[in-house]
């Protein structure tokens, strides 16, 4: 198939999923919510990533200010995870759900449990830094290998885990990972009943090793919630000059996707994002085709991607 062509007919079949994405979409202080899947949780499209929020480039007064002012703006889903910045941001996340923040919150952390032992410790820890008795989503962090996913079926953890759910202290699980989709499909093919999946989405993954082709159908098949992130490659694309920030976004928005988990690291940046969330339409075929079009030979064996295809 010719490239042209190749583009044109994914541009169509992308505008067609955009319509599933955005059924049961509805605003919230202008900013657009969409249905998490099974888990019956509506998130808002964009989500506070946690890794920026927690960055040596972050005080803890901007860190904490930023978070509440996404959560009193209409955003409700939080990103974190239990090693970003040695513990940090998990800790500053905590600071700012106090005084009545957390009820606003779908708060959602990652774990690096392979076994019992580990993932017992890294539940223990979060919860203590994020100063709650109770997690709305735990995903498994970083899947990327068969190795990892034969240890996370064989080794009990996901008892352990539903354990932790029929506890009420974590209310739904998924996982995430970055290198590679063929990973992906084992840990959704081995058959443990994930509410979500977290991967990377954006205008180059749609043209290498693509989660966006390979994985999305999958999960909206299997109604699991869907969480991009990496919408701009950790920087790369709009550092590049290859797309902006408000194409990248709008882009990734307009996969059936529940949210896009974006990095922020001042006031500045959250309230940018703010707006293009609140002026989001989803792509036409026609610009889908475009943007695809210029971005095509930039995307060609991962050299903005750095973390696909990890060994």
């Amino acid at each position: 198939m010719k490239r042209r062509e190749f583009i044109r007919n994914t541009a169509a079949a992308m505008a067609s999923m955009s319509v599933i994405g955005l059924a049961s979409s509805f605003k919230k202080d202008g900013i657009p919510y969409r249905r998490l899947g099974k888990t019956g949780l509506d998130v808002s499209l964009i989500g506070v990533g946690g890794y920026h929020i927690g960055d040596r480039f972050i005080s803890d007064e901007t860190s904490v200010k930023l978070i509440r002012e996404a959560l009193d703006s209409g955003v409700n889903f939080l990103d974190n995870a239990w090693h970003y910045n040695d513990g940090r941001s998990e800790t500053l996340m905590g600071k700012a759900l106090l005084g009545g923040y957390r009820e606003k919150a779908i708060l959602m952390t990652k774990h690096h449990g392979r076994d019992i032992k580990t993932a017992e410790e890294h539940l223990e820890a979060s919860l203590k830094r994020l100063q709650t008795d109770y997690l709305d989503l735990w995903q498994f962090h970083e899947i990327e290998s068969m190795d990892s996913v034969e240890k996370i079926y064989s080794s009990g953890v996901l008892e352990y885990v539903q354990k932790k759910k029929a506890e009420g202290v974590i209310r739904h699980i998924g996982f995430t990972g970055h290198s590679r989709p063929e990973i992906h499909k084992a840990m959704i093919e081995k058959g443990f009943e994930w509410e979500t999946v977290q991967m990377p989405l954006n205008v180059l993954d749609h043209h290498y090793l693509s989660f966006s082709q390979e994985i999305i159908p999958m999960l909206v098949e299997r109604n699991i919630g869907i969480i991009g992130m990496k919408s701009v490659a950790s920087g790369a694309i709009v550092k590049e000059g290859i797309a902006t920030i408000e194409e990248c976004l709008r882009f990734s928005m307009t996969l059936p996707v529940s949210t896009v988990v974006s990095g922020m690291n001042n006031l500045e940046h959250l309230r940018h994002n703010l707006e293009i969330t609140r002026n989001f339409e989803p792509m036409t075929e026609d610009e889908i085709a475009s943007l695809m079009s210029k971005t095509f030979d930039h995307a060609q064996g991962g050299k903005y991607e750095w973390y696909k295809d990890k060994v």
